[in-house]
């Protein structure tokens, strides 16, 4: 994998398009990926911009959370990750690298789209780690459907569920346990702004993230709770293969963007670093963009 601490071509530092044709059933799995993405495993230098500090991750088994949970592991933090449980193989990768940096790592599968199970992770988080400072909303929900028509009500229910329902629901259970200087992240995409025509749903609920985190961290500025997003996309993710992206796309997923290539989980993760530690204190209410080039507005 690339060392992302060497200066280099940023066009040539990761795997450039064409790829294979790789359909998998939804979640996904990294480790079924040609090529198979980065998420810092071996490169991820931490230190210590999060010593002490206790945080939740969603989507913690592969993609952006899993690059995130490393990161913040190496960095001090202890960490739960929680994951659907069709994502154990990935998930379990995941727990041996957190466990290697001595910080405790708690995992707890469930789905989030379950407002009772929700609670239930903030709560956990809490009795685990005896605390909560930062809650990183990265888990999400991508299903691609060329045509409206085609788009079932079921579909829409789950991914704004997964995408925006489970963000609320979380924020609203961790806010009594969060003191000042403890920091939201939530997850938005290039989508928000720049949306696809068969990513509708998708799309949508990325722009109602945006809403909500600029909305939120007016309300919570006053308690010393910071709330900022992260936009992150075209990414080399799980997400993409299991039916994120149309099958015929994967191969020249990423061309899009001016880099030409997608970006890796490793290069999003300091992004999530930044924003949860103390360097980013006077940043509240914004959109981080890593696309690429994409520009945000």
């Amino acid at each position: 994998m690339s060392d992302q601490y060497q200066m280099q071509n940023p066009l040539t530092q990761y795997p450039r398009p064409p790829f294979p044709k790789q359909p998998q059933s939804a979640p996904g799995l990294a480790q079924k990926m040609d090529p198979k993405p980065d998420h810092g495993e071996d490169s991820y230098r931490g230190a210590g911009r999060l010593e002490g500090r206790k945080a939740l991750v969603t989507g913690g088994d592969s993609g952006i959370g899993r690059a995130t949970a490393i990161a913040y592991a190496r960095e001090g933090a202890d960490v739960v990750i929680n994951y659907l449980p069709s994502e154990e193989a990935d998930a379990q990768e995941v727990i041996a690298l957190l466990k290697a940096t001595g910080r405790k790592v708690v995992a707890v599968p469930g789905d989030i789209s379950d407002e009772a199970f929700c609670k239930q992770l903030i709560e956990t988080t809490v009795s685990e780690l005896g605390g909560i400072d930062i809650l990183a909303n990265i888990a999400g929900k991508q299903v691609a459907v060329e045509a409206i028509a085609d788009l079932e009500t079921a579909q829409i229910e789950a991914t704004f569920a997964t995408n925006v329902y489970a963000m609320m629901w979380l924020c609203k259970a961790a806010l009594p346990h969060l003191p000042a200087g403890a920091t939201i992240i939530t997850t938005a995409s290039i989508q928000s702004y720049q949306p696809s025509a068969q990513l509708l749903d998708y799309a949508s609920t990325k722009a109602a993230i945006v809403a909500f985190t600029q909305g939120l961290a007016q309300q919570v500025a006053e308690k010393g709770i910071r709330v900022n997003a992260v936009a992150p996309g075209p990414i080399w993710t799980p997400l993409q293969p299991s039916g994120g992206q149309p099958q015929e796309a994967i191969p020249d997923f990423g061309t899009q963007v001016p880099l030409g290539r997608p970006g890796q989980p490793a290069e999003v993760a300091p992004a999530y670093v930044f924003l949860a530690s103390q360097e980013s204190s006077f940043i509240t209410a914004e959109v981080i963009g890593v696309t690429g080039g994409n520009h945000l507005p």
